[in-house]
């Protein structure tokens, strides 16, 4: 692959090159096709899915559900039924945690992981709650791995539900999802997984890992923001009630109540977002183009260089693995004396763009003896300069902050 190619095909990298963009966790830019998909949808096929026998109605209907056949196709997933359009991953997973309550009585369990984000724990919280279920906490070791045995000290024989990132957005861990999955089901819990940081890096193939729910977000995988995906098997979806009601979720209506659509419609209520989905589509499109295997490889290697980049920085304390490929391209770190906040700032005096603060994961934060962090996070159109120039910048963090080094 020409990297340097792929960098010109996202119009915000190549219209202010002195940016040095690191904050894709957060969300990733957006290449030109992306975008020209969405133009084109709206300059010549809009018109609202679903509702019309007009030939634009059909049109507009034709391109949503061609995206969520490319959806399917992108995670694996035996039928587009089990491929539900949400707004981002936080709906995704609010909606299957929503809709498994009822599944739970008190005294019942369900089991996170203490590195959520926080999308993927308060939706259990209020599950907890709103049931009378315990909510119990899979604890990781300092390096952030969750290992066999503090599994299977969070789950038994009570455990419903298990709801676990593939992998952390503060830490980078990928956690062994497949293996999980075939034991919380063995103990006949159902296994929901956050693929927020995983399905834009790797392959992500439902049907392998054995997961019952898979909850993902377009932004972070170079397609729009707004939409995201929830995917659920079939069955299960079938048994659950709707999330949210309205237009073109229902089947009949009548004065005393109503029966719903078919799936995957039953969880679609409302006008549906056919341009962000469109969006989401000719991303996946970009991905299948430059090959997921080269993306992955590629992010491989500039975290390799980035783990040693930071290990060189003075007073620099990165937490989590401590192994360059444990860390999935996602590196959080404090430097001594300086908080975060100030890091983020002086990067972006040097038009550095990294996160700080907590993340949206404040319990792992305590866990770490934390509450902030400074994060920088790697995106395949990312270049080993930009990892010189984070180097160079951090060097410098203590200096300007008024430390005699």
């Amino acid at each position: 692959m020409n990297w340097n190619d792929v960098r010109k095909e996202f119009p915000l990298l190549v219209s202010d090159p002195s940016l040095c963009y690191l904050d894709r966790s957060a969300t990733a830019q957006k290449p030109s096709c992306v975008l020209d998909a969405m133009r084109k949808y709206y300059e010549e096929s809009n018109a609202n899915p679903l509702r019309g026998l007009y030939d634009l109605s059909q049109a507009a209907t034709d391109a949503y559900e061609d995206s969520r056949e490319a959806v399917r196709s992108f995670i694996n997933a035996k039928s587009t039924k089990e491929i539900i359009f949400t707004r981002n991953a936080s709906e995704s997973l609010n909606l299957a945690a929503y809709c498994l309550t009822e599944r739970l009585c008190p005294g019942d369990e369900i089991a996170i992981t203490i590195m959520e984000h926080h999308s993927n724990l308060i939706p259990w919280q209020i599950a907890a709650k709103r049931s009378g279920a315990l909510l119990r906490f899979i604890e990781c070791d300092e390096e952030g791995l969750i290992t066999d045995e503090a599994f299977d000290a969070a789950v038994g024989e009570k455990t419903k539900i298990v709801a676990m990132t593939q992998v952390s957005n503060v830490l980078g861990v990928r956690n062994e999802i497949k293996k999980f999955a075939e034991k919380a089901h063995k103990l006949g819990a159902l296994f929901a997984c956050d693929g927020a940081q995983s399905v834009p890096h790797f392959r992500v193939d439902v049907q392998a890992l054995g997961v019952d729910f898979l909850a993902f977000s377009g932004h972070k995988m170079c397609g729009p923001m707004g939409i995201g995906v929830l995917y659920g098997r079939e069955k299960l979806l079938e048994e659950m009630p709707p999330f949210l009601t309205g237009g073109e979720m229902i089947e009949y209506v009548t004065r005393e109540g109503a029966t719903w659509a078919e799936l995957p419609h039953k969880f679609e209520a409302g006008t549906v977002n056919a341009g962000g989905a469109v969006g989401l589509a000719a991303a996946i499109d970009y991905y299948n183009k430059i090959g997921r295997e080269n993306i992955e490889a590629r992010e491989q290697y500039l975290g390799n260089i980035a783990f040693e980049a930071l290990k060189s920085v003075p007073h620099l304390n990165l937490l989590g693995p401590r192994e360059a490929s444990l860390h999935n391209g996602i590196f959080t770190f404090t430097i001594d004396g300086v908080h975060p906040h100030d890091i983020a700032e002086i990067m972006n005096a040097d038009r550095i763009c990294i996160r700080a603060g907590h993340h949206c994961a404040q319990p792992l934060m305590k866990f770490l003896n934390t509450p902030s962090t400074a994060r920088v996070s790697l995106m395949f159109y990312n270049t080993e300069e930009e990892i010189l120039r984070l180097e160079e910048s951090l060097k410098t963090v203590r200096g300007r902050m008024g430390y005699a080094e």
